[in-house]
């Protein structure tokens, strides 16, 4: 016994800091899972960057195997101003992306200038038993600077029993002048017992000029 608590001993400091020699992955990047048993872990499945794009569709890999899918996106910049992200659904591998919808929306904003904070419900974003793309974002402003930086989770897409609940929190800083910081929420479902199987995001205006939108599993 006092071998096992001299060797556990050694992976700390005098001042109980963990040793980089008591880590098996030392850096953030090296850690590609989570123990098992832990649940929660996060699967890459797949990611696409943006080029002018008029659209990003996730057609592949979205099925049973997964209870919770997550997508995360990073600095999504518009091609044109006052621009919202949406997103939609499909049953059918995306030959059509119009699942009914019915949903509801808040957000927090501060300007630069600090001349105004509100936190407000925004009925213009919510839907309600509409197939309408659904808002992620209220309307961006397309300055080189200016990006959406965003989570989407879709919970249990492959059930034939339930509808479809997802859930988004977006922050980017949108057209007003001055400027300001939007912490956008989305919550709803997508009405249908019919498995999700294809996911569907572009902005209601123009193109996705750049950034990178990845998708992962969660167990």
């Amino acid at each position: 016994m006092g071998s096992i608590i001299q060797n556990a001993a050694n992976n700390f400091t005098t001042n109980g800091v963990i040793t980089a020699s008591g880590v098996n992955n030392t850096s953030v990047s090296a850690v590609t899972s989570l123990p098992s048993g832990l649940g929660g872990n996060l699967t890459l499945i797949s990611s696409q960057t943006a080029s002018a794009s008029a659209s990003i569709s996730f057609t592949s890999g979205i099925d049973s195997t997964y209870k919770t899918y997550l997508f995360k996106f990073i600095n999504l910049h518009p091609s044109a101003s006052d621009a919202r992200l949406t997103f939609n659904m499909s049953t059918d591998g995306g030959s059509a992306y119009n699942v009914t919808k019915t949903s509801t929306s808040f957000f927090s904003t501060h300007q630069e200038n600090a001349g105004y904070a509100e936190l407000s419900y925004t009925t213009g974003s919510d839907l309600a038993q509409s197939t309408a793309y659904q808002r992620i974002t209220s309307g961006l402003s397309n300055d080189n600077d200016s990006a959406t930086s965003a989570t989407l989770h879709l919970f249990a897409p492959s059930s034939t029993t339930y509808v479809k609940h997802f859930m988004s929190v977006s922050n980017y800083f949108n057209v007003d002048s001055p400027a300001g910081s939007y912490n956008f929420y989305i919550a709803g479902y997508g009405n249908t017992t019919s498995a999700v199987n294809a996911v569907d995001f572009k902005f209601d205006s123009g193109n996705i000029d750049d950034g990178t939108i990845h998708m992962y599993g969660i167990n």
